[in-house]
């Protein structure tokens, strides 16, 4: 038997919410590699040479600059994907002329996760630059592009994207980053949502 709306809500949720935070602590020191070669390529030879110049300069936590945005980021898309992708399975359902719960194809399931990456983008654009911005603050110090000894935290980097940009601001790159969920998600949706899930599901319930 389906559970309740508010029951499926709930681990929904749930299940976005324990999704985001695996993926955060057991990726951000890559992720924080990553934006720092590709914002400042001259500074790096490698891959290695990032990670170990960070950890020499800053030490652990400068792997773990953006973490707070980040698990927000992270929780905030995989629960609006979650929330959204039963939604957009019935939309698919309604174009293709079929009658509500009929199973969907690979194909009309990869379309569905697609359709639903466009709304987790909205949520995921704002906290993925303010991450990318802490990411890259020792960067921009040691450069001269801000001034050094500068106290930088979310708030900070929020209040200087208000005053320079204003609201918009925030969803700079939301084109480039719908294109890359919706290509990145409509292969590996379906696979995801069911893994997770089935760790907060009774199999009965499916």
């Amino acid at each position: 038997m389906a559970p309740h709306p508010v029951t499926q809500a709930i681990i929904d949720l749930s299940a976005g919410a324990c999704g985001g935070i695996a993926c955060v602590l057991s990726g951000q020191p890559f992720d924080t590699a990553k934006v720092k070669m590709q914002t400042f390529p001259s500074l790096y030879r490698g891959f290695v040479h990032c990670f170990v110049s960070v950890y020499k300069q800053v030490g652990l936590r400068g792997l773990y600059q953006g973490t707070t945005p980040a698990l927000i980021a992270n929780i905030a898309e995989n629960a609006v994907l979650f929330m959204s992708y039963g939604l957009c399975q019935n939309v698919v359902r309604f174009v293709s002329g079929l009658d509500r719960g009929t199973e969907l194809s690979d194909v009309q399931k990869a379309c569905s996760g697609s359709v639903a990456s466009i709304f987790s983008s909205l949520a995921l654009c704002p906290t993925e630059l303010v991450k990318c911005q802490l990411q890259a603050m020792h960067e921009m110090e040691a450069s001269g592009k801000i001034a050094s000894g500068q106290k930088s935290t979310v708030w900070s980097v929020v209040r200087n994207v208000l005053r320079t940009n204003g609201p918009l601001g925030f969803y700079q790159g939301l084109t480039t980053t719908i294109v890359r969920e919706v290509l990145s998600l409509a292969g590996k949706q379906e696979g995801f949502l069911k893994t997770l899930m089935g760790i907060l599901r009774n199999e009965g319930e499916i």
